[in-house]
């Protein structure tokens, strides 16, 4: 046997070894998506659908996710930009701030929403006491919760885009007079619009499934809290069937925007 067919034998085996890891995870990703896609009623779909509370809630999970992401766009882009550009000691410690939420039980998040907002939270109860606005259990919160949870990764997934940046550039335009917000705006952010846009998707995806803060924060009132999440949980009580067509309502949404989408980061 020639030495090039000793090393391509040895490269298949080490391949076939990998690839029986590689199988189940990929079976334990797909199978629950399977399993749902074959429970599916899809004839009943429509009248599923149309059952009460449920166009509600995906209208109100539509209109929360996008403010979240254009809050993440206009807050968390120059927070991106100042965590890869800067070198101070502090810096390390904002960045752990900042992903806190990646690990924190969302039930957690909740609760620290509470003591943030709620009516004798550090912020809600001077807003209640001032000018007689409670965040809990209204819309505004439910766009509180999925922004402290969808807002790490869209500033995580931009800083490291932004890294990728050559700072020399950045340097280059400064000795041409170029001021910061320029900079930032015109020579990184463009460099960067691939990451931005995985930022973007990654950020809606969570603030669309957002349940744990929301529910704890917000609560499950239909029309003004009841997102697509808790619609499902709810539905699950009572109509299994709606509940699974809720979910690959959620499904096939999340595929196209993602799917979409990727053609913008994988360049």
């Amino acid at each position: 046997m020639t030495p090039g067919r000793d090393q391509g034998t040895a490269r298949l085996g080490g391949r076939a070894v990998l690839l029986v890891p590689a199988g189940l995870a990929l079976a334990l990703i797909v199978v629950p998506i399977l399993a749902l896609l074959a429970r599916v009623e899809w004839a009943q779909l429509p009248r599923h659908l149309s059952a009460p509370g449920v166009g509600a809630a995906l209208r109100l999970s539509a209109v929360t996710t996008t403010i979240t992401v254009v809050v993440s766009l206009v807050l968390g882009t120059p927070l991106a930009w100042l965590l890869a550009r800067s070198r101070h000691r502090a810096t390390s410690w904002v960045r752990a701030v900042v992903t806190v939420p990646l690990v924190l039980p969302p039930v957690v998040g909740g609760v620290a929403l509470l003591m943030a907002y709620g009516r004798r939270g550090v912020v809600g109860g001077p807003l209640l006491e001032a000018f007689g606005w409670q965040v809990p259990f209204t819309t505004v919160a439910v766009v509180l919760a999925e922004i402290f949870v969808a807002m790490p990764f869209y500033v995580v997934a931009v800083e490291g885009a932004l890294r990728g940046v050559d700072v020399r550039y950045d340097e280059v335009a400064a000795t041409l007079g170029a001021s910061p917000w320029r900079i930032f705006a015109r020579v990184a952010l463009p460099q960067a619009w691939p990451g931005v846009a995985a930022g973007a998707a990654l950020a809606w995806a969570r603030a669309l499934g957002e349940f744990g803060a929301t529910i704890t924060f917000a609560g499950n009132f239909t029309g003004t809290t009841q997102t697509a999440p808790l619609a499902v949980y709810t539905a699950l009580e009572s109509d299994p069937q709606a509940a699974i067509a809720l979910s690959v309502t959620m499904l096939v949404v999340c595929v196209v925007v993602l799917g979409a989408l990727r053609g913008r980061w994988a360049r």
